[in-house]
This record gives structure tokens, C-alpha cells and sequence, in this order.
């Protein structure tokens, strides 16, 4: 395993930073006063820095190793995840969705549902959504470790240690305020950190043709046609493609369930545009954040890429892709790899600090999202209601601290993959496919009743659950992979795909089943109770007072014509 010589200066580069996000933590504390503050900002921050912050949170690991290592396994096609499977789904919630998160008062996700439907439901999804937010917290622990592990020489328990320490304490000082203000930070050192390596890799390459033509042998070893790893749309009629999904299984589990499932219900990013100063700016944090997100392929993946190129001539390139013990290439390490390949001293600090910010970032709003759905949706409501807010605001450090220690063990689990995306869209799949179900019909159905809400949320759960237990991915080694009801009854072409179609099934099971049992049960809200929780029975935003051109709807028309544009490109 290669390691990195790093010097003094880059020593003091992380430093500083480390300095700095703990600093913020201890100056936000002085304005962190009540549990308001700790949880949702006190609602009192501009579009401009929540919507950075709606899209760092997003930019955990997963993002940055994840992405990479995506790159350099599936190729182009990895950018799906940002032009399908981001970009629509962001200006969905900015036009259609906000306007009830932020009118309605709610300081979480489970708290609407509570609202709209009942405490089972909400219930239900705080559960749900807590384990999911550790299984989160704990991949990017991973692979904040993993770094370190290559970094410094550290084992790999010392690296969690002191990694998780960090974002423990900052969040611990400042709660939600200090993680947003240290996201912008870590937004931009993401960009500093590695727009270079972008450029010196594809430089070095030959430029775009010059990584099609390397790729393009990758693509025909592996038994693909030569554009499968250049070209996003090709070969999509088939199974037969490195990403081993056809059309329908992208579009409809990836374009639609688990990217509308995600950025719609999740707490994570949705808590970041609550934070907003008003609603007009809290439906404007999706937009601002989704002009960077479509950029960020030629940020993340494309190092991947490259990566993946330059391992297939490693004689004449000097740079080889590390291999894990069974052979089988570590994708997660593509993009420290490439810092190593191409910074020099001083440079090499800005990259590794970067990194170490995505993982920070991904940590600290997943740890965040945690500690505000325990205190709010679990302790006030069913452990100990009726206390004083400085009560809450003290539950609320404590369970910073159960949350990043809970993410500590997860990490362990998710060694167990060559692909850290591949984990995460699993836990997806279990948590958001069906939600987003739930709540597509809550918001737009009036008919909807909590009883339908609750037994259709959990019967998409146990059909995700089902599925991912009677299937498996080709070659798969262990049962946290499927297969782990006793009996494999299909195996799909790749780990994504089992991922994608169990989120369809989910999905499918949650809808079909809430609408059936809402039929069958009697609706106990009336319209005057969902009214600013349903579509139909909520007044329309005002905004006449706003310049056509700053309205919502025509900045999220130019988001979709901007995506649109990418995939015709790349197509």
C-alpha cells in the first residue's frame, strides 16, 4: 500500500484547517443559546450560505471517494447520479415541496408527518431515519479513516478515533449554525482542493479523446463495447453495461425513487433550507445548491476516470489502482491516489485537506440530522415531553455524542464493500424509496389517511427488505449483499442494480399499499387541520413582489435546461 510523504507545510495546512472548524465551533456557541438555535439556526440564515451548506452536507464521503470510485468502476455513466438523479429532483423540492416543510412550522421531517398524518407514522420514520443517518455518518467515518490509515500510517481504530473527535466537537459547541458555517468553508476547499488534480490528469492524459481512447480499451477488456465507460446513455437497452442496469431500472430507481426519495425527505439536506431566513429563501437553498451539484462530475468522477486509465497502462504511467486482499481493485482510493500522483508538497496539503473536509462535511450533517430527529421526534416526544428547553438543549449535545459513537461501529460494516455508493444507495433504498411514496401522496391526496401512511411505509420497508434478502449480486461474498433469507431466487449483473430495483420495489409496495388501506379507512384529519400540508389545501406562495427572473419557477426552468444540455453532451 503506497503512502504519502507529506511535508511541513502540508502538515500545516491541515492544521489550520482543523484550527479553524474548531474555532468556528467555539464562536458559534456564544449565539447558541436554546434549542432552537442548536437545532434549526434560529431560521435566520441567507439563501446563499444555506443553499452551499444543502449541497456540502451532500458532499460526505460518498460524494468524494464515493463518486471517485464510481468513476473509475462504471465510468461516465456515474454522472447519472447528478443529472438525473440530483438536478430534477432538487428543483421538484424547491417548487413544490418547501413551501409545506417551511410553512408548516416543523422543525423536522418526522414532526410533518406527525402534523399530516399521525405519531405512529412519525414514529415510524424517526426510527427508521435515525439508524439510517448513523449508517451515513458511519461510511463517511470509513472512509475518513480509511485516508488517514494511508495518510499517516495510523491504524485504522486511531484514525476514527480522532477523526469522529473533531466533528464531535465542533458540532457538540454550535450545533446545527457551527456545521453550516463550517460546510461553506469545506465547500470551497473541496472546490480549491481538487479542480487541479482534474486538470493535471486530464492534461496528462491526453485531454477528453485522450481518456476516451485509454478508456475505451478498459471497456473492450472488460467486455463492453468501447464507449461503455465514456458515454452515459449507450448500451442502456441491455444489463450489458459497467453499471449492469437497462433504461427503465435507472430512470425509474435512480431518476425518480431514490433521488426524489432523497432529496425530498431527507432531513439532511431539507434541514439545511429550514434553516433559511425566510420561505422565499428556503425554496431558493435547492436551487443555488443544484448550479454547483451538476458541475461537481468533472470534480469527483472524473479524477476517478482518469485514475482508471492510467492503472490500465501503469508501466508506462507509474500509477496502478491499489488492490484489496481478494483481488479486486479499491475503487474507494481513486481519488486519494491521484493527490498522491499529481501534488506536489504545499499542493498535496490543500488536496488532503479538501478530503478531509468532504468527510467532515458528510459526518457533521448526517451527526446533526441525528441529534435534532432523537431530541425532537424520539425524547421530548415519547421519552420525557414537558421539560425546559435548556433540558432539550442538553439531550441535544448528549445525543451528538451517542451519534457519533454509534457511527463508529457502523464504519466497520462498511469495509465490507469495494465501493462505498453501492452501501449507501442500500440504505436508501430501505429508508427513503418508500417515504417518498408516503409523503407524494400526503402532499397530494388528500384522502390519504395515517393509518395508510403507516402500514404502507412499513410494508415498502419489508418489500425493500424481501427483496434485497431473496436476491444477490453476481459473485457477491457475503450476506450483508443478499441472499440472506436461504434462498437466492435472481442474481443481477451488479451490486447498483439489485440497489436500484430494490428501492422500485419498495417504492411500489409503499404506494400501492397506502392508497388501498386509505380507501379502506376512515380519514380523522379534516381539511381545515391539512391545510398548509397538502397541495390542494394550501395558498399558493405570493410573488409579485419578486423580478420574473428571480422567481423560483423560472430559475429551476434554467436548472432542468442546463441538465438537459449535460446529458445530450455526454450522451
Amino acid at each position: 500500500m503506497p503512502h504519502i510523504h507529506m511535508g511541513a507545510v502540508d502538515y500545516a495546512l491541515l492544521v489550520i484547517y482543523i484550527v479553524f472548524v474548531l474555532g468556528i465551533g467555539v464562536a458559534v456557541k456564544r449565539l447558541t443559546k436554546t434549542s432552537g438555535d442548536f437545532f434549526l439556526s434560529g431560521r435566520s440564515i441567507p439563501a446563499w450560505i444555506t443553499g452551499l451548506a444543502f449541497l456540502s452536507a451532500n458532499l460526505g464521503a460518498q460524494e468524494v471517494i464515493g463518486m471517485g470510485a464510481s468513476g473509475a468502476k462504471y465510468g461516465i455513466a456515474t454522472s447519472h447520479f447528478y443529472w438525473i438523479g440530483a438536478i430534477p429532483a432538487m428543483v421538484f423540492v424547491a417548487l413544490f415541496m418547501m413551501p409545506f416543510y417551511y410553512g408548516s412550522k416543523a422543525r423536522s421531517v418526522p414532526e410533518y408527518l406527525r402534523l399530516r398524518f399521525d405519531e405512529k407514522t412519525r414514529a415510524f420514520n424517526a426510527g427508521s431515519f435515525a439508524i439510517m443517518t448513523l449508517f451515513s455518518s458511519g461510511i463517511s467515518l470509513y472512509a475518513m479513516a480509511s485516508l488517514l490509515e494511508l495518510l499517516l500510517r495510523w491504524n485504522f481504530l486511531t484514525s476514527i478515533l480522532v477523526s469522529s473527535g473533531i466533528v464531535l466537537a465542533y458540532v457538540f459547541l454550535g450545533g446545527l449554525k457551527s456545521a453550516i458555517y463550517n460546510e461553506v468553508l469545506q465547500f470551497f476547499l473541496i472546490v480549491f482542493g481538487f479542480f487541479p488534480v482534474a486538470l493535471l490528469g486530464l492534461k496528462d492524459i491526453g485531454g477528453w479523446s485522450g481518456l476516451q481512447a485509454r478508456l475505451s480499451e478498459v471497456s473492450i477488456e472488460r467486455g463492453f463495447g468501447p464507449g461503455g465507460l465514456t458515454h452515459a446513455w449507450q448500451g442502456l437497452a441491455t444489463t450489458h453495461n459497467p453499471l449492469g442496469v437497462e433504461w427503465f431500472s435507472l430512470v425509474m430507481g435512480l431518476g425518480f425513487v431514490l433521488s426524489f426519495g432523497y432529496w425530498c425527505t431527507d432531513f439532511l439536506v431539507i434541514q439545511r433550507a429550514m434553516a433559511a431566513d425566510s420561505e422565499v429563501a428556503a425554496r431558493r437553498t435547492p436551487l443555488v445548491a443544484a448550479v454547483p451539484k451538476m458541475l461537481f462530475p468533472f470534480l469527483v468522477i472524473l479524477p476517478g476516470m482518469i485514475a482508471m486509465a492510467l492503472t490500465a497502462h501503469s508501466a508506462q504511467t507509474g500509477f496502478a489502482l491499489p488492490r484489496k486482499p481478494d483481488g479486486t481493485y479499491n475503487y474507494d482510493l481513486a481519488a486519494p491516489m491521484m493527490l498522491i500522483h499529481y501534488y506536489p508538497t504545499g499542493l498535496l496539503g490543500l488536496g488532503m485537506t479538501a478530503l478531509l473536509a468532504s468527510f467532515m462535511s458528510g459526518m457533521a450533517g448526517n451527526v446533526t440530522a441525528f441529534n435534532t430527529v432523537f431530541t425532537v421526534d424520539i425524547y421530548e416526544s415519547y421519552i420525557k415531553p414537558g421539560q425546559s428547553d435548556e433540558h432539550y438543549l442538553e439531550v441535544g449535545r448528549y445525543a451528538t455524542v451517542g451519534g457519533v459513537l454509534f457511527s463508529i461501529a457502523t464504519a466497520f460494516l462498511a469495509a465490507n464493500f469495494n465501493n462505498i455508493m453501492d452501501l449507501l444507495q442500500l440504505v436508501f433504498a430501505f429508508v427513503n424509496a418508500p417515504l417518498f411514496a408516503t409523503f407524494l401522496l400526503g402532499m397530494f391526496w388528500k384522502r390519504t389517511t395515517g393509518h395508510g401512511a403507516f402500514w404502507g411505509l412499513l410494508s415498502g420497508t419489508l418489500a425493500a427488505a424481501a427483496h434485497h434478502g431473496l436476491t444477490q449480486p453476481i459473485g457477491a461474498a457475503s450476506l450483508a449483499k443478499g441472499g440472506w433469507l436461504g434462498a437466492v431466487v435472481h442474481h443481477y449483473p451488479s451490486e447498483m442494480a439489485q440497489n436500484f430495483w430494490t428501492a422500485i420495489f419498495a417504492w411500489t409496495v409503499c404506494f400501492l399499499a397506502t392508497i388501498l388501506i386509505s380507501l379502506l379507512t376512515r380519514q380523522t384529519k379534516t381539511d381545515q387541520e391539512m391545510e398548509g400540508l397538502v397541495y390542494s389545501l394550501t395558498k399558493k406562495p405570493v410573488e409579485t413582489d419578486l423580478a420574473w427572473y428571480a422567481r423560483p419557477a423560472f430559475l429551476g426552468g434554467l436548472v432542468l435546461a442546463a441538465a438537459l444540455v449535460l446529458n445530450i453532451i455526454f450522451r
